[in-house]
């Protein structure tokens, strides 16, 4: 037996696809992106994101909702008084059987008929006082004889069946000996444990115990602690069992358990497993109980399953809940998942847990020097690509036409080449082109064809061309009216693009509320809600005109975000001035720094966001003294809105004429491939 326990032995994979691709972290980083821009901290959207789930991917709380399915189903279609019946239908059997008999034998002496025909008819109601009177009973039926001996196996069986799961069926038509072997069997794994509970080491003994009794545990327990785990769950379960019942059938089930086997041995031996049990894994729970209420009769053993069942299944609610502290996806038990719910269901939560640790691996998200996590430099250039591929869909599908390139637009050559990115303007390098396409496909046979993976760009020399300065208001009107999220959104497409695409130009991002603020993107992106009331448009248009007089060789482009008028502005000495409704001096200091902008040769793009009409008479009156442009776009086409117009209204060949969002820039000098 010894050599047995540490055999291999082959099964099923059971891990889902093992040819599958690893997980893609572009859909997870952009609804984590979207909750982080929406005032969620990245630790909070990543376990919200678990716990949605994908488009094509299960969540946490679809798992934990079919747990919980299958938990009220157990509950609702059992009861627990199977082993009851079941004893009471042999008990009729065989008392029906010995009528029969009786009124059979005409051997038998009338008045010793009568006698018996008076104990059988006058029996106790409670089945486990039936059964106890009528166990010194002699039986003249044979077949009654049988049925009523069934009991006893029966009691016996489901009894072991409680504690060791299988026995019920392992030991049906047992003998005397297989009876006794099971004593000696308790009895030496109660001696066992009682080592255990003195500090003896009983490792050895283990192995010794496994070498004789091996064959009564299938699950082949590698150590003491295995065993006792394993033993413990179960008489833990039993115990639940016992407190869900009836007074009346608990009473009536330690009447009965005394017949087990027709011996009070076995259950002497099984009393001292669980006392040695309670005592070596305290931590179980002993105590619990629960309400059944169907109509599906449960045997004891049976029932002990469905109480380890129960508890499996409120284990796991707790470890998909990730409600508690330093909670992983790790912690979520696969194999008990797959035994409840089913292989698919743990091949989901690996999933979720390989979307967590890749996550938390990839470099996206960052732990700062107060140990909070934010999102990283990385993780903010893969949203912005994400957010520039979708206002370049919008923007395709609004104007059904490529832009043209300007030759010499983007700079001059380095000589070098790099990885062709969707936004290039640079002309293709050919001879690296063909060669990475060539060793691609090199041995394949086939003929050359030429993949986007292949292309390379001849890289040029950045040139400064345009001082952008991008004013976004983050006044609570943004907040309350659920502008807040595509404002930052717009911040990341135009900041991925200028970055990545048109190194040469300088950007700055600054946010306005009460006060203005020159912003790095990830600062602007992870913004909290702020209940500050104020839009100091003034603050915001002295930051740009310094911006703009830091780059005296760039054109200029103010882009202006906004969904209220200035009630804030600074003062001489640098206070901060609030009035509502707007003061006139408010006013008055926005449209002389408005026009510093204009001497400065700023090009001008308000964008507009609602449909209040007085903020759309300023704004349009604000426009004109700059010669400037309006654009009122709605929330899903701002970002589009504002990339269009940083792309139309700079450099020669500008665009005029402008009436709408869409009209007039997308002709312009910048190249913008839509491919």
């Amino acid at each position: 037996m010894a050599g047995d326990r540490h055999r291999s032995s082959y099964r099923r994979y059971a891990g889902g696809d093992p040819l599958a691709p690893p997980v893609d972290l572009s859909e997870a980083l952009a609804h984590i992106g979207e909750d982080v821009m929406a005032g969620y901290s990245p630790e909070r959207a990543m376990q919200e994101f678990l716990r949605r789930g994908g488009q094509d991917q299960r969540g946490l709380d679809e798992l934990a909702r079919e747990v919980a399915r299958k938990r009220q189903e157990l509950l609702q279609r059992h009861s627990l008084d199977g082993t009851m019946n079941e004893v009471r239908q042999l008990l009729d059997q065989a008392v029906l059987e010995e009528r029969k008999q009786l009124a059979r034998d005409a051997m038998m002496d009338d008045s010793d008929r009568a006698f018996r025909e008076l104990q059988l008819e006058n029996l106790p109601s409670s089945t486990a006082a039936a059964v106890s009177e009528l166990n010194d009973y002699d039986w003249q039926s044979p077949e009654a004889r049988a049925d009523f001996e069934k009991i006893k196996d029966l009691l016996g069986r489901e009894m072991l069946d409680q504690r060791f799961k299988g026995m019920k069926q392992a030991l049906e038509g047992a003998t005397e000996e297989d009876r006794a072997a099971v004593n000696e069997m308790l009895g030496d794994l109660n001696e066992l444990l009682e080592k255990r509970r003195q500090g003896v080491d009983a490792e050895q003994d283990f192995a010794d115990f496994m070498d004789k009794h091996g064959d009564f545990f299938p699950e082949n327990p590698q150590n003491l602690d295995e065993l006792m785990d394993a033993l413990a769950q179960r008489a833990a379960a039993a115990q639940r069992m016992l407190n869900s019942m009836t007074p009346e059938q608990r009473q009536e089930l330690m009447e009965l358990s005394a017949q087990a086997f027709g011996s009070p041995e076995l259950m002497e031996g099984l009393n001292r497993l669980d006392s040695n049990l309670q005592a070596l894994r305290p931590g179980e729970d002993w105590s619990g109980s629960e309400q059944f209420g169907g109509e599906e009769g449960l045997g004891l053993g049976d029932g002990t399953g469905a109480f380890q069942d129960l508890a499996e299944l409120d284990a796991l609610s707790e470890q998909l809940s990730q409600s508690y502290g330093g909670a992983r996806m790790d912690d979520v038990d696969l194999d008990m998942l797959a035994r409840q719910l089913g292989e698919q269901a743990a091949v989901d939560a690996k999933t979720l847990a390989e979307l967590e640790k890749a996550l938390r691996e990839s470099g996206y998200l960052k732990r700062t020097s107060d140990g909070t996590l934010r999102l990283s430099p990385k993780a903010m250039r893969q949203l912005g690509k994400a957010l520039l591929r979708d206002v370049a869909t919008r923007m395709s599908n609004r104007q059904g036409q490529r832009e043209h390139r300007n030759a010499g637009a983007a700079g001059d050559r380095t000589g070098a080449s790099r990885e062709w990115a969707f936004g290039d303007t640079e002309p293709w390098d050919i001879p690296r082109t063909v060669l990475n396409a060539v060793q691609r496909t090199a041995g394949d046979g086939g003929e050359l064809r030429l993949t986007v993976q292949d292309i390379e760009v001849i890289e040029t020399e950045a040139r400064t061309q345009a001082a952008v300065a991008l004013l976004v208001d983050t006044s609570y009107s943004m907040i309350l009216d659920g502008r807040w999220v595509p404002m930052k959104r717009t911040a990341l497409a135009l900041h991925q693009l200028i970055s990545s695409r048109f190194r040469g130009d300088a950007l700055e991002l600054i946010g306005f509320g009460r006060h203005a603020e020159v912003m790095e993107i990830e600062q602007l992106t992870a913004l909290d809600r702020m209940p500050a009331k104020g839009t100091n448009l003034h603050h915001a248009l002295l930051l740009a005109n310094r911006h703009f007089r830091k780059h005296p060789n760039a054109q200029p482009v103010l882009l202006i975000v906004t969904d209220g008028e200035p009630t804030s502005h600074l003062e001489p000495d640098g206070q901060l001035y609030f009035s509502y409704p707007p003061h006139p001096l408010t006013i008055a200091n926005s449209v002389r720094e408005l026009d510093n902008s204009g001497r400065l040769g700023a090009q001008v793009t308000f964008f507009r966001l609602g449909d209040d009409p007085g903020l759309a008479r300023f704004i349009d009156q604000m426009a004109k003294r700059v010669d400037g442009k309006v654009v009122a776009p709605e929330l899903d086409d701002l970002g589009a809105a504002v990339v269009g117009s940083y792309l139309g209204s700079r450099g020669p060949g500008r665009s005029t004429g402008y009436e709408d969002p869409w009209g007039g820039w997308y002709g312009g000098s910048r190249g913008f491939w839509v491919g």
